[in-house]
């Protein structure tokens, strides 16, 4: 399976409790911080949420 880096660009200040939720669930921590996540429908359905605060890159 492959994995995807998430990559948050954008800060979460102003932004839904829920988006704010989900990049912690991600394990996004702070502007410029990146985590590696397995490419699944579950971890693709919280990027949708957050896609306008982060940069996704696929990983072989």
């Amino acid at each position: 399976m492959a994995k995807l880096r998430i990559t948050q660009v954008k800060s979460e200040v102003s932004t839904l409790q829920n988006q704010r939720a989900t990049l912690r669930t991600l394990g996004l921590h702070g502007i410029h911080k990146s985590v590696e996540r397995e490419d699944s429908a579950t971890v693709r359905g919280m990027i949708t949420t957050v896609l306008h605060l982060v940069k996704v890159e696929e990983i072989k």
